[in-house]
């Protein structure tokens, strides 16, 4: 497998997702600590109060992450822990908590790569319209510049958003996760644009505020397009499938241009240009240097071209995705299982950007629990990991510049509106208990990572 040398073999995990204390050491309330306790949002009614009680627990969760031999751990970290109000006071002890995961995490020789927001956004400032409202940025922005600044002399790898097509259409679109709105487009692409704003004044901030070089990018999900065959023809077509609006507010492109080219694609424009409220100097603020790109991808689509026109054809002559026949493979998530989704996610977005790809997350929910051996014994996951690393390896043999590779996830934890149900770890975490296994999944990946991806060729 073609690695650099310089590659960075990680693991990744989110604060709400792990870290407990919901309320502890005046914490604000996100958005997520009130809508998984509204009844009937999430399975079970889980909530993230106590999740892997990690904000306890860090020092033992890095020894964990030094036992699978981790070179990098991307830790999120939650804004109102660090601001209650998501403006004016810090509170200490939550900046404290996380000087000293990152102290903790560099005597294990392990490199932060920190997130700034990864959807825990302040209830506080939600209620005075959220990402509805143009101040989100400036709020962020000082948000940024408040860890920066704590943070900044040992951390030098940041990331402004995670997923923010999730967080906006899941969140606020559909409804399934917090803050549990279902706006229109017109409320949509507001929402969008003042992302986009948010990520750029937040790139701006770490410069300013860093007292060394930073690393920065954010992680954006994608679903790649793959052609069902690897001729021009259906290169051309998985190409033009994944940069067309087929998907709407989801199209890579809509949220990638803005950032690296200082454009939203012109298709978005004759959709919903009447809705974006775009003045004069937004897209310079959204078009700031990047180093890298982080893609986080689970799956992709395939796409078919028949030469007779067929069924794979639509009436406006554009290719169709291809189906899935029945009894494919899925993971517990009911996503379909793309190896080379990794592989074609690299190569699009490298193609047009020219950036260096890091995958900021990529794994899957598998049906794990404890044998009675007492082991913990996720095949299933070897195998995809495999797949899909290989597949990475494919874009580095290819000349595409790779950056890193972060499996999601370090530890099972709570998956959202799906609860405890989903284990996505590398490490089996039992809830009531607090006992952390390591799964089969984890010896593996040491094996990966002090090889440098060469025994993914066995």
């Amino acid at each position: 497998m073609a690695f650099p040398d310089n590659f960075v073999w990680g693991a990744a995990a989110a604060s709400y997702q792990i870290e407990g204390a919901a309320f502890a050491d005046e914490k604000g309330l996100s958005v997520w600590d009130v809508f998984s306790h509204t009844p009937g949002k999430t399975w079970n009614g889980d909530t993230g109060d106590v999740a892997c009680d990690h904000y306890n627990r860090y020092q033992e969760d890095v020894q964990v992450m030094k036992q699978i031999g981790l070179q990098a751990y991307r830790l999120s970290i939650s804004w109102p822990r660090i601001l209650p109000e998501g403006v004016g006071k810090v509170n200490e002890a939550g900046l404290g908590f996380y000087d000293k995961l990152v102290d903790e995490l560099l005597e294990a020789d392990i490199t932060p790569y920190v997130t700034l927001f990864h959807w825990d956004y302040p209830w506080e400032l939600y209620c005075r319209g959220g990402w509805l409202n143009r101040d989100s940025a400036d709020w962020f922005a000082d948000y940024t510049d408040i860890v920066v600044r704590a943070l900044g002399d040992r951390v030098k790898h940041w990331m402004t958003l995670n997923e923010p097509p999730v967080f906006v259409l899941v969140g606020h679109q559909a409804g399934r996760h917090a803050p549990g709105d279902q706006f229109s487009d017109r409320h949509i692409a507001r929402i969008i644009h003042h992302v986009l704003l948010t990520h750029g004044k937040s790139v701006q901030a770490i410069r300013a505020a860093s007292p060394q070089p930073a690393q920065i990018s954010w992680a954006l999900n994608t679903d790649p397009s793959i052609p069902v065959v690897e001729d021009e023809t259906h290169i051309n077509a998985a190409r033009e499938t994944y940069w067309g609006l087929s998907n709407g507010f989801w199209n890579a492109g809509l949220w990638l241009d803005p950032v690296l080219r200082g454009e939203y694609p012109q298709a978005a424009l004759d959709r919903w240009g009447e809705y974006l409220p775009i003045r004069e100097g937004d897209l310079e603020e959204m078009n700031q240097p990047l180093d890298f790109v982080g893609l986080n991808i689970y799956r992709g689509h395939y796409v078919a071209v028949e030469e007779d026109g067929g069924s794979n054809i639509r009436s406006d002559g554009r290719p169709e995705l291809e189906g899935f026949e029945e009894g494919y493979p899925l993971t517990m998530m009911d996503w379909p299982v793309t190896p080379e989704a990794l592989y074609w996610g690299a190569k699009w977005v490298n193609e047009r950007y020219g950036l260096p790809i890091a995958i900021t997350e990529n794994g899957l929910a598998s049906m794990d629990w404890v044998a009675v051996d007492g082991a913990v014994h996720d095949p299933n996951r070897i195998d995809f990991l495999k797949r899909y690393l290989r597949g990475f390896g494919k874009a580095g043999a290819d000349g595409i510049p790779l950056h890193a590779y972060f499996q999601w996830s370090i530890f099972d934890n709570y998956e959202w509106a799906e609860g405890y149900r989903k284990r996505f770890g590398l490490v089996h975490v039992n809830y009531q208990t607090q006992e952390r296994i390591l799964k089969d999944s984890a010896h593996w990946y040491r094996q990966v990572i002090e090889s440098n991806g060469a025994i993914l060729d066995e």
